[in-house]
């Protein structure tokens, strides 16, 4: 007991002769989760973070855990690769063996880990590496930590949505993405189509990167400190911490699209739908394609309204709202595309009661981001919040080739927007109006959200293919913290 009377933490639980590789040692667990392990030098291992789990063989005890690797030395401490290490403690009564087991499984289960996973594996993203990744850096961790797993290979484009949109929530403590972002998309408005969506949002969603972009999970692991690597992003999982997400409702009508990461029009919308033409060339794609849109750039008239955050009023010239954009159905969409209306439909905020602001074009790119990172190495927008209730702006107007270059290649660190050339602040809702290109009208432009084309407008990449939304006006709507990620703490 402390001074105050409370229990003390650091006091122990257990403790107990063992033989640890055939040295006697004194092996103890304490209030505040640690097994220390004291012979002629003395270890510590934090069962929260470095414990995966364990395992009972014979009269021994194998801890499967997760150290650091500084110098080909396995060690404890907070920088350094990861390993996964096992710790064999032989105890020396029957009884003992079953008293420590039972006090390291009743430790483990009160942390609130997952114990039942649904797992998406995307073999078509990216440089096609994603089943390589599970079997060689995820399947062992979540093996060591003896989570059960249901693993599902995508076939098709939308068969997470629709796996998302029907499972049993029940069977799940989490699903887990071994993808690119697009899977994560296709969970999300899976089961915000649910008629149980309110429930099914709240499931946790995990991702590790093997796609082109992995600009969610980059984001989580940069805000922890840690390197974006498979190997971080499930232990982020298995230890089971979570932190909540907006999403936006981008909609037109009746037909609505979540977002969780990002909307382009302009440069960056061409840049990414237009470069799948070099998907071979993996992420390098798009600074390949990227090169060639500046030293051609493109300018599209238009109109952005928007709802400024506290501390940007002054962007813009006020305005009234003119209520939610419509559309003419197209009789031939894909069914499987539209939002079935027992789902969510999106914030109930009274956007006619907010204090809107428009800028007019021409435009080289509408950017906005709902999380610090768009890919690996493009920090879009620093100053996002994962759970803020805002999308960050990111708007380019006429610039100088030269100066956009020169801009493009600081995105590594996000101080791009310091340059003058960018206006960047944050917005609760969002109208875009899209235009045709300033140098010929008869050619538009496309809109993407979070690598998907959501609208294309005439004489565009792949303009005879049917997207979700015609080139019009189109709305957003900010939930704060709606779905909930599995990050590191």
């Amino acid at each position: 007991m402390d001074q105050s009377g409370q229990p003390d933490n650091l006091s122990p639980i257990l403790s107990d002769q063992v033989l640890f590789n055939g040295e006697a040692v004194l092996l103890t667990f304490t209030g505040d989760g640690k097994l220390r392990f004291t012979g002629q030098s003395q270890r510590c291992l934090t069962v929260e973070k470095e414990v995966l789990g364990f395992a009972l063989e014979g009269s021994r005890i194998r801890v499967k855990a997760v150290v650091e690797k500084r110098d080909g030395i396995c060690c404890f401490g907070n920088s350094g690769v990861l390993v996964r290490q096992s710790f064999v403690f032989e105890h020396q009564s029957q009884d003992s063996l079953i008293i420590w087991s039972q006090k390291l499984r009743d430790y483990i289960d009160s942390l609130g880990r997952p114990k039942r996973l649904l797992i998406f594996v995307n073999p078509y993203g990216g440089k096609k590496s994603a089943t390589k990744v599970f079997l060689e850096d995820v399947k062992p961790y979540l093996e060591d930590a003896d989570i059960h797993i249901t693993l599902i290979e995508t076939k098709h484009q939308l068969h997470a949505k629709e796996v998302a949109k029907s499972m049993d929530l029940s069977k799940y403590d989490g699903i887990v993405c071994v993808s690119g972002d697009g899977i994560l998309v296709e969970v999300v408005n899976g089961l915000l189509e649910r008629e149980d969506w309110s429930a099914a949002i709240k499931m946790p969603i995990g991702m590790i990167p093997a796609g082109t972009g992995n600009g969610m999970v980059k984001s989580l692991l940069h805000a922890a400190g840690e390197p974006c690597s498979a190997s971080n992003a499930i232990l982020a999982v298995i230890r089971g911490y979570k932190r909540s997400l907006d999403v936006a409702t981008i909609s037109q009508g009746k037909t609505r699209f979540f977002s969780v990461l990002m909307l382009a029009w302009g440069l960056i919308a061409d840049i990414d739908i237009e470069s799948e033409k070099y998907r071979w060339m993996g992420s390098a794609r798009i600074d390949f394609y990227g090169i060639q849109r500046i030293f051609r750039l493109r300018h599209y008239n238009g109109r952005i309204c928007f709802v400024p955050a506290p501390g940007f009023e002054d962007y813009g010239e006020p305005m009234s709202y003119h209520g939610e954009p419509t559309r003419e159905e197209n009789p031939t969409q894909e069914l499987s595309l539209k939002t079935d209306q027992h789902g969510y439909l999106g914030s109930d905020v009274k956007l006619e009661n907010l204090h809107w602001r428009t800028i007019s074009g021409p435009f080289v790119s509408i950017w906005l981001h709902n999380v610090p990172w768009a890919s690996e190495d493009a920090m879009a927008a620093p100053n996002a919040k994962f759970s803020d209730g805002y999308l960050d702006l990111i708007m380019l107007k006429d610039l100088p080739k030269l100066s956009l270059l020169s801009l493009m290649s600081n995105m590594n660190d996000g101080s791009y927007i310091r340059s003058p050339y960018v206006t960047y602040l944050k917005v609760k809702a969002f109208v875009l109006e899209p235009g045709a290109r300033v140098d010929d009208p008869t050619k538009e432009g496309i809109i993407d959200s979070d690598g998907e084309v959501i609208a294309r407008g005439n004489v565009t990449y792949k303009g005879d293919q049917k997207p979700l939304m015609t080139y019009n006006k189109i709305q957003i709507t900010m939930d704060q913290g709606l779905a909930t990620l599995f990050a590191p703490k």
